[in-house]
Parts: structure tokens; sequence; C-alpha cells
């Protein structure tokens, strides 16, 4: 099974991070462009609490819904239990590294379907596309817990 790790530091207390992963808007705002998020129903993110969103690739629709498990002040996993991933478990896990800095440690466990679902994620999820999805997020993520 393919696994995707990405870590990366913020300037930024272990509080701010989880505040700001907790926002019900932070999907949208670390989704890059040209790829547009449609958020459908959000619930505020909790054990068990559920996003539905379609994220649009040109006129694709990928319609994607989200369980959470594992909530804590140190992060939490989304799990897809309908969308176009066979399987998809993202984990986000925080370490504080001091006071005002902290350690973002992304986690993914994927598989891809087969047909023309599985030709879609080998080349939305592929090695490269996921670090250039992530390198986004840390540069968003960076920038706004620094105006925060």
């Amino acid at each position: 099974m393919p696994t995707f790790d990405f870590q990366f530091t913020v300037d930024s207390p272990l509080s701010a991070v989880r505040e700001f992963h907790h926002d019900t808007s932070a999907l949208k705002r670390l989704t890059p462009p040209p790829t547009i998020v449609q958020l459908k129903e959000i619930e505020p993110l909790a054990e068990g609490s559920v996003s539905k969103f379609t994220l649009w690739v040109g006129p694709l629709p990928l319609h994607w819904t989200a369980v959470h498990k594992d909530v804590t002040e140190h992060g939490f996993t989304d799990i897809q239990t309908e969308g176009p991933a066979k399987k998809w478990e993202h984990t986000h896990t925080f370490r504080e590294l001091s006071d005002h800095q902290t350690e973002i440690h992304e986690h993914i466990e994927y598989e891809h379907k087969r047909g023309f679902w599985g030709i879609v994620t080998r080349s939305l999820f592929s090695r490269p596309s996921l670090y250039t999805m992530f390198t986004y997020r840390k540069y968003v993520t960076q920038n706004a817990l620094k105006a925060g």
C-alpha cells in the first residue's frame, strides 16, 4: 500500500496550529489552485465529525466524504468513506518543539481503485503531485500562522 509523508515546522505554538486546523474553512485555504473546493457539509472537527465536499479538478468533480478520528490536541486522522480513492487515511500530527514552534507531520496511506477513478487518482495523487500539494499547504500554513 502506498504511503506519503511530509513534515515541516511553523513558528507558532501548538495551540495556534490546532486552532488553524480546526477552522472549518481550512480545507479551502489549503487546497492549491487550480483545484476548487466546494464545501457541502462540514462539521466542526471532533471525534466522528463528517466533512462532505467536492474537489473540482477542471471539469472533473471528485465527491468526497471524510470522517475524523483520533482527534486530540496533537492532531487527527481523516478517513475517506466515500470518494475517488479505494483508501485514503490522512493523519495530521502536531508536535510542540518549544513554546513558539511546532512540527507538523502529514502521513497518508492510500490505495487506488481500478478503472477510470484509478487513473484519475494515480495522476492526482502521484508522489510529485502530493509533494507539490503539501509544499503549497506548508506555505499557506506558515503564512497564515505568521499573520495570526
